[in-house]
């Protein structure tokens, strides 16, 4: 799971989320930090003993107001820094506020990220029955 997805450097587990951080982490506030200008509270997520995880401890920086994830830092079992997410650039989507520009930078490869830009999203949609049936998936192309 910890693997590089298509080249990038987002990981499988970063796009398939088997890892929950209310389950499988116990959460800390450890502290307050600024981030672009919106104060965050800094946790420190420990992995529960019995979870099957990838990362050895995560913090991640939460803006107090909105509760946007800002910064993320994954660590491996020796504690080592492995990656940093950096979200920035809240724009306005439908009816939301959201981070539009996320940074993945591996820490062993300086100078190099990956970045994902959202031009656009849209919520609460309705698909016609059967649409991600198989046989309708092998239609679509």
């Amino acid at each position: 799971m910890s693997q590089g997805w298509m080249g990038s450097d987002y990981t499988n587990d970063d796009i398939l989320k088997e890892t929950s951080l209310i389950k499988d982490y116990n959460p800390k506030i450890i502290g307050k930090e600024e981030i672009n200008g919106l104060k965050c509270y800094k946790i420190e997520l420990l992995p529960l003993e019995s979870a099957d995880v990838v990362w050895g401890k995560i913090i991640i920086w939460i803006s107090e107001e909105e509760y946007f994830e800002l910064k993320s830092e994954f660590y491996d079992e020796e504690n080592y820094l492995v990656k940093s997410h950096i979200a920035s650039q809240i724009k306005t989507f439908e009816d939301r506020r959201l981070p539009s520009v996320i940074e993945i930078i591996p820490a062993d490869e300086p100078g190099n990220k990956t970045v994902v830009t959202v031009l656009s999203m849209k919520f609460n949609i309705t698909f016609p029955p059967g649409f991600f049936s198989q046989q309708n998936m092998k239609r679509i192309k």
